[in-house]
């Protein structure tokens, strides 16, 4: 009896608590959106965030809230885009492409390092140290981090300057992620006019340490027939909603820092 009593205590002490967890699950159960499951299980799980929610369990529940619009999925491309709409009782969707743009022009002919750097090869490390290598504090490093990141091939790094090949890209933010100095950004795949420098300097410090930096002239802005130009903190700025790729910023910008895309 000395050994049977405490065993039952310890039964009748497991039974009781598993009726309560077991109670509790159902009586605290969170209703699932079989809707929601069912997107989810159509996207490619890559939880990039491109499409801007949080990973693909977002999108997919403010796609069966009616609060988001199939299509903005990059990775999953057209065919997901397609499922995804059916399954929400849609007809044809129009599929929003969009690829990285490296805002920096900063390759070895256009700046310069202001250190021999002979560390570990990642832009993130090499950030720590007084803000990186490069003269231009705001510039691409070229120790290729994005490159790293890309799982499709799209980036290489050429002449000290990261380079993105919009055929590959499939924009699934992951080399956003991992840019520290922040210059890569997702930009609609469309002919249009593309700002590649992200200094933010006054004109005078831009062209002391970059032959082709942005100087935030307003030349571009005040050229630009459709207002798509604005320029903040020293840096011109394209709207791609408003450009029509007419390409006059192009040819009115002095550093040629502005490019068609």
């Amino acid at each position: 009896m000395e050994i049977l009593t405490p065993i039952l205590i310890v039964g009748i002490i497991g039974l009781l608590a598993g009726v309560i967890l077991a109670v509790a699950s159902i009586v605290m159960a969170v209703p699932k959106d079989e809707k929601a499951e069912a997107l989810e299980e159509i996207l490619p799980g890559a939880n990039c965030g491109a499409c801007g929610y949080s990973g693909c369990p977002g999108y997919a529940a403010a796609m069966a809230k009616g609060e988001a619009k199939p299509g903005l999925c990059s990775p999953g491309g057209a065919e997901v885009a397609q499922k995804c709409a059916e399954l929400l009782g849609g007809g044809e969707v129009e599929m929003e492409y969009k690829t990285a743009l490296v805002h920096c022009l900063g390759s070895y002919d256009n700046t310069t390092d202001k250190m021999l750097y002979d560390g570990i090869q990642s832009c993130s490390a090499a950030a720590f140290l007084m803000g990186g290598v490069t003269s231009c504090r705001f510039g691409c490093m070229g120790l290729g981090d994005c490159q790293r990141a890309c799982e499709y091939g799209a980036i290489t790094v050429c002449n000290g300057l990261a380079q993105v090949d919009p055929a590959k890209c499939k924009g699934c933010s992951q080399c956003v992620a991992a840019c520290p100095k922040g210059i890569i950004s997702l930009v609609p795949l469309k002919k249009q006019a593309v700002v590649r420098c992200s200094s933010c300097d006054k004109a005078k410090g831009t062209m002391a340490v970059c032959k082709i930096g942005c100087i935030g002239c307003g030349k571009c802005m005040r050229t630009c027939p459709f207002g798509a130009i604005t320029v903040e903190n020293g840096l011109a700025q394209v709207d791609p909603q408003k450009c029509t790729a007419c390409g006059q910023c192009v040819e009115a910008c002095p550093r040629h820092v502005i490019t068609m895309l």
